[in-house]
């Protein structure tokens, strides 16, 4: 007993006492001439919080064992200082990088930009605020290799190197944001940029740690909502802006304040807006194809804004955390309540009878209705023919969102800190015609992910294990995929070793992926909705089944960064990983209003006229991803250029089957296509490839002027040949900017390239130039720091339709747009 008493007491010496005892270090921070530098992050490796160096470049950090510092400031490149609690004063020189150096939330070993094995872009400080817009989408869509889904400026998803939806994850501090975004391309994410420090896109798979749903790459929101740092003193910002093409008024505030390592953050964001301008363009109709140019003219509808594209919204979050030598503990909950318009998405109903039917059974939403009926310009279009109404959709979505964090940094020889990141979100999208609630999709999931950062020897890394559950339901005439259960237990690693200028980093993951859903279908079409349909079935035309997907995908990655010349190195990362459909994609089976098609999933086969629920061995899509990396980022001129191939066996995608679906006749031959039928599309897999070329490069002409330039190329295409649908448009832009003391402007110009690379039911989308700029004038005023802007968006008023909408013809960019703000710091 004694003996095992003395071996368990050492264990536990070995895991949690540190080896050195407490003190301070003291340091200074300068440049390459030996001038101090302000605001330089000085962050204890293996703990949470850090400190910030004063106007003469000096700090303080408390030291419990032999560690190492972490410096960062922006256009410097990083600094790693390794020291013991005995140094008392170390001296700490940053030298100047021309690419902007940001240490990357979602790396999980503290990387930087600059370098991490696979590709990385971060947008922060003012140039996020700036270019901060109603969705990620459209704030992210001009950097290399990121466009957006477009289904409107106020529901628009990012893409990754062609790949959107299930592919790319978007997360919260780590943590999925959980809305239904991935369900269709008319659901707006949850994640509002304005109110965000950093938004970091992770290009190819990310996968090791944040799953399968992140085969093409990882799109991460960084807040402080849960602050990770000591706040001392009350300090706070607050922001108003106004958009001239949709007249939207957005407002934010921000306030922390903390005492004795107890700290408290708010912040929130009211944006509210109607219907956004476009240069004129013409709606397309295809009544009037057989008529000549002369008629067609006659019939023609010209128009110059896009109707049902406006947006209310609301959002407000609470944090606090505690914080002190060793631990990080903290909770937070944001809330979100937003109404916006979703363009090309209406429905027809007789305009008296329905009237007296809403005004009897739904007296209770007349007023919220006829408030969006006159704010937001809802247009009712009468059909002479049929004296139909056309009644514009609009969403409300809600979601209630906690978040939870737990730190404790050891900082002995083995086990540097253990960290747990827990979340919950209720989320619920209803879809509103009129004053009737047509469908709803509700999400409610739990997420948990453990990190113990380690270090054995010479290699440093991440243990993890990640555990999600997400119950997702449709209810509603538009629910084409039934009520689904995903349950996903993962376990990951990821380790780097350093060889002199080499960093060597090797990753896997095993995630166990559970999908449950019980399915009830007609033979004919649709899900139980059309139950009551006699004229499309009888009772027994309906299965009832209990349907379970479990598979286990497995991801790997080896990657590394030589630093082949100071200021210079080339990174390679090569990486397996593999995903498994989600319930659109095997289990669609009903009317996808937004996209205008019937979709039938993975598991469904049609033959002889009716639907069979017939899932044949389900298989992964699996990802192989070569990218290749070459960086400098010191001196006048900085580059990243990134290349990249993407070899996918079994991609899942939609093919035209060539049958139609009509609500009377159910769904047949094309032959026999009926007025108002909707094509039928199966989703399919196939081997495909995606391959292309990033470049990002800056020029300091001198401290005031400065030259960007940017592009990216993108090859997408199936085993057969084919090209893949709405595959984004090439770029190419030149970017000015001038500053001087206070003062800051630039202007942009980007040229979208045509896309002839189509399938067959696409048509060609035209080439167009975006001209943006912007000016920007820092001043204070009785101790209140003010940044006033304006920003100039499509100055010149450029007709441009996006390829990779759904609705690109409904739903071009918005016209020229005068964007006035002013943003003040306390």
């Amino acid at each position: 007993m004694i003996k095992q008493s003395l071996i368990s007491s050492a264990i536990v010496s070995a895991l949690f006492s540190p080896y050195a005892l407490a003190g301070d270090v003291k340091g200074k921070v300068v440049d390459h001439n030996n001038q101090p530098v302000s605001g330089a992050k000085i962050h204890l490796h293996g703990k949470t919080q850090s400190v910030t160096s004063d106007k003469n470049g000096q700090f303080t950090i408390a030291v419990d064992a032999d560690s190492q510092l972490h410096v960062t400031k922006n256009n410097y490149i990083d600094e790693r200082i390794n020291i013991i609690a005995e140094n008392g004063f170390v001296t700490v020189q940053l030298k100047p990088s021309s690419v902007e150096s940001i240490v990357v939330f979602a790396s999980a070993l503290h990387k930087n930009n600059v370098e991490m094995a696979s590709p990385v872009s971060v947008l922060g400080g003012d140039e996020l605020k700036n270019a901060s817009k109603p969705t990620l989408g459209e704030t992210l869509k001009g950097i290399p290799g990121i466009n957006a889904s477009y289904f409107g400026p106020v529901s628009s998803s990012p893409i990754i190197r062609g790949l959107d939806g299930p592919r790319v994850k978007i997360t919260q501090n780590g943590l999925d944001s959980s809305d239904a975004s991935r369900v269709g391309p008319d659901h707006a994410n949850t994640n509002d940029s304005l109110s965000a420090q950093q938004i970091e896109v992770l290009r190819g798979p990310a996968t090791l740690l944040y799953g399968s749903g992140a085969i093409g790459g990882v799109v991460n929101v960084v807040d402080n909502r849960i602050p990770s740092d000591v706040i001392e003193s009350l300090s706070g910002a607050a922001e108003y802006a106004h958009d001239s093409v949709s007249n939207t008024n957005t407002y934010a505030a921000l306030v922390e304040t903390g005492n004795n390592g107890f700290n408290f953050h708010f912040d929130g964001v009211n944006r509210k807006g109607g219907d956004y301008e476009t240069p004129t363009f013409e709606l397309p109709s295809d009544e009037h194809s057989e008529e000549s140019q002369s008629e067609h003219e006659e019939h023609a509808e010209f128009v110059h804004k896009v109707d049902n594209t406006f947006i209310d919204s609301q959002q407000v979050n609470f944090g606090t955390s505690y914080i002190n030598e060793h631990v990080t503990v903290g909770l937070s909950f944001g809330r979100i309540d937003t109404d916006y318009g979703v363009p090309g998405h209406s429905h027809a109903h007789h305009d008296e009878h329905d009237e007296h039917d809403e005004h009897d059974e739904h007296d209770e939403h007349d007023e919220d209705h006829e408030l969006h009926s006159e704010e937001h310009e809802d247009v009712h279009v009468e059909d002479s023919h049929d004296e139909l109404e056309q009644e514009n959709v609009f969403a409300r979505v809600k979601q209630d969102r906690w978040q939870a964090l737990f730190n404790y940094a050891l900082h002995n020889q083995w086990i540097e800190a253990i960290s747990i990141r827990a979340g919950y979100t209720d989320y619920t999208h209803s879809e509103i015609e009129g004053d009737t609630i047509g469908t709803t999709f509700s999400n409610k999931s739990t997420e948990l992910r453990t990190n113990l950062e380690h270090k054995f020897g010479q290699w440093h890394g991440i243990f993890g294990y990640h555990y999600s559950d997400s119950d997702y339901a449709a209810q509603g005439e538009e629910a084409f995929t039934p009520s689904t259960t995903t349950k996903s237990h993962a376990i990951y690693l990821l380790e780097e070793r350093s060889f002199g200028n080499f960093t060597l980093e090797l990753g896997a993951r095993v995630e166990d992926y559970q999908l449950s859903s019980h399915i009830t279908a007609s033979s004919h079409g649709n899900h139980e909705q059309e139950h009551h349909d006699d004229h499309l079935a009888d009772e027994h035309d309906f299965e009832d089944i209990d349907y379970q997907l479990d598979l286990t995908n497995i991801s790997a990655s080896l990657g590394g960064v030589y630093q082949f010349k100071d200021g210079h190195n080339i990174a390679m990362n090569i990486s397996r990983s593999e995903r498994a459909p989600l319930t659109a994609e095997l289990l669609a089976n009903g009317v996808h209003i937004a996209t205008g098609t019937y979709e039938l999933g993975l598991g469904y086969h049609y033959e002889n006229g009716e639907i069979h629920f017939e899932p044949e061995e389900i298989k992964q899509e699996t990802a192989t991803n070569v990218d290749l990396s070459l960086r400098r980022f010191i001196g006048d001129f900085g580059y990243t250029v990134n290349v990249f191939y993407n070899d996918i066996d079994n991609y899942y995608y939609q093919q035209s089957t060539g049958l139609v679906f009509s609500e009377e006749h159910g769904i047949e031959t094309a032959e026999h296509e009926h007025e108002g039928a909707l094509p039928v599309f199966q989703f399919n897999s196939q081997d495909a490839k995606l391959y292309g070329l990033e470049v990002d490069a800056h020029y300091n002409i001198d401290d005031k002027n400065r030259v960007k330039v940017f592009a990216d190329k993108l090859n997408a295409e199936l085993q057969s040949g084919a090209a893949l649908p709405r595959i984004p448009s090439d770029k190419l832009g030149v970017k000015y900017e001038f500053a001087y003391e206070g003062f800051k402007t630039n202007m942009t110009v980007t040229r979208y390239a045509k896309q002839g690379d189509i399938t067959a039911y696409e048509t060609p989308t035209a080439g167009y130039t975006i001209v943006d700029a912007s000016m920007q004038y820092d001043f204070s005023h009785q101790g209140v720091d003010f940044v006033g802007y304006i920003n100039l968006d499509n100055l010149t008023d450029e007709l441009g339709f996006v390829h990779s909408s759904f609705i690109k013809d409904l739903a071009p960019l918005p016209g020229r747009n005068i964007k006035l703000g002013i943003r003040a710091y306390f």
